[in-house]
Parts: structure tokens; C-alpha cells; sequence
């Protein structure tokens, strides 16, 4: 089933039929969702239920664009400070017309900042299970594949998954290689070198070509302890480069990164909601 998009002269909104399960059960997603108004945004909002209602679905989550490989989340609170690289917009007035229709906030996630001279005081035990490597700047594609399969396993357990092919993956991160900054990518691999986890850094390019913070993006591991020696290398990096700012980013609330960065003393400044409305009859 394909997507449907439903616009008005101020408002605009993406169904996409083929979404994750929502406790077992088939859902669709409201996505790429703008208006000028809330009677504007009401109005395509109303069109895209009624359109999923007549599919015979009765889940529909939001905001997401169909998985969460692509955008979800909307900012639920702020401090006002600008967005970094790749976070999702200030939505506030579109949440506001999700939570009107009866969508209520079903997952948070939230973004914090440390200054990196007071992170990374601890040096993680040493552990014969892995090691931690930068990356050398060869091969993206064997870099991204990697990945690929590393991802598919770690995040497999994660609420609102979904699988994804390994063609529509490359086709999202490939475009990325050209701001990549090998200094701020780390693999944890085992000693028969597989790769047992992986953490991508990024610098901040929001705020222009020499930005102060670096972005702590994804990171996924399948060995205990491994996320911790990944962070840590992360954070050494991103000080010994100039850095002066870490951005933990949307991280889950009840993810054990949440916790790892509320030990670093990092300020949340900013937090999101996944939403979910459950139709009737």
C-alpha cells in the first residue's frame, strides 16, 4: 500500500500505511506533518484518519516518516536553544493538533549538552571481550555495511521496530560520508574481529563549518560494556580535536545511555514524544 499525502492551502501530512507494530499490532504513521493553523492542521489530520480508518487499521502512530530508520519525534519542551544537525524541528504547534485529535504521548526521548573538559574523568575497566578502533576512512560502503548488520540485531528488541532492506539503508547513510569525521567514529571489535559495536560522532555543523560541539549520534553494541568504552573514546576525541561541547542526542528515557549521561553531569535542554492514537470500533 502506498503513502498518501493530504494537503490544504496551510497544512500538509504524509500517511504511511506500513508502519511498525504497536503492542503486536499493525499501526499506520503520520508523518511530514506542517501547518499554519490549527484549524488547517485539524483538517488534514482528519483526512489522513479517515483514510487509515478505511484501511481497516485502527493504530496510528506520530510523528514518524513510516519507521523509525527515518524521522519520529516531536519536540515537547525546550530551552529555546537552536537546533544541532540532523534533530527534528520545533513541531510544538503540529503536537498540539495530534494531542486535540486524541493522540496521547506513548514514548520520550530527550537531548543534553556537557561541557567535554568534565566528561570522561573515568577510563571504563579494560575488558578482554573487545577493543575500540577508529575508523581509517576506508571503504564506506563496507563501513555502512557493517553497520547495517549490526543495527538490524542491536536495535531488533527495541519498541516500534521495523526491518529495513540493506539497499534502502545504504541509500539513507551513504550521502552522509561526505561530512563524516573518521576521528569521531569508534568500532568495538572482538578478538576474532567482528564487530561487536560501533558509535558515530559528528561535529555540529548546524553552527557553521567550525562548529564548538560534537554530536554523540547513534551508537549500538551486542557486548556489556562496550557502549561505555565507545562513549568514553568519543568524548577523549572530541576534547583532543576542540571541541568544546558534547551533545548526547535523542536518547531514549529509559535507555541506560539516559543514565550514563546524567552521570556525566550533562543539562538536558531538550525533550521529545512519540505519540499514538487508538481508533475505535
Amino acid at each position: 500500500m502506498s503513502n498518501q499525502v493530504f494537503k490544504t492551502d496551510g497544512a500538509k501530512i504524509t500517511v504511511f500505511p506500513d508502519g511498525p507494530d504497536w503492542d503486536g499490532v499493525k499501526t499506520a504513521t503520520v508523518g511530514a506533518f506542517s501547518c499554519k493553523t490549527p484549524e488547517s492542521g485539524a483538517e488534514v489530520l482528519n483526512q489522513a484518519i479517515a483514510f487509515i480508518r478505511a484501511q481497516g487499521i485502527r493504530q496510528i502512530l506520530g510523528p514518524m516518516d513510516g519507521d523509525t530508520w527515518h524521522s519520529y519525534r516531536g519536540v515537547v519542551q525546550s530551552d529555546g536553544s537552536p537546533a544541532f544537525l540532523l534533530e527534528p524541528r520545533d513541531s510544538i504547534s503540529e503536537l498540539e493538533v495530534l494531542k486535540a485529535a486524541g493522540f496521547t504521548q506513548i514514548s520520550g526521548y530527550f537531548s543534553a549538552r556537557v561541557p567535554l573538559a568534565q566528561t570522561a574523568q573515568t577510563v571504563p575497566p579494560e575488558s578482554a571481550a573487545f577493543t575500540i578502533e577508529t575508523w581509517d576512512g576506508s571503504d564506506p560502503e563496507k563501513l555502512f555495511d557493517q553497520v547495517f548488520e549490526l543495527s538490524c540485531e542491536a536495535f531488533s528488541k527495541n519498541a516500534f521496530y521495523k526491518p529495513i532492506s540493506r539497499d534502502a539503508f545504504m541509500a539513507m547513510y551513504m550521502p552522509m560520508v561526505g561530512v563524516l569525521k573518521r576521528e569521531l567514529i569508534f568500532f568495538a571489535r572482538r578478538p576474532d574481529g567482528t564487530l561487536a559495536g560501533f558509535l558515530f560522532g559528528t561535529p555540529n555543523y548546524a553552527e557553521g563549518p567550525k562548529p564548538s560541539s560534537a554530536i554523540l549520534k547513534t551508537y549500538a553494541s551486542l557486548e556489556h560494556g562496550a557502549g561505555q568504552h565507545l562513549a568514553y573514546a568519543f568524548h577523549k576525541a572530541a576534547l583532543a580535536e576542540g571541541y568544546d561541547i558534547a551533545i548526547h542526542a535523542l536518547i531514549h528515557d529509559d535507555n541506560l545511555s539516559g543514565l550514563r549521561s546524567a552521570a556525566e553531569h550533562a543539562d538536558v535542554f531538550r525533550r521529545y514524544g512519540l505519540f499514538g492514537l487508538k481508533l475505535d470500533g
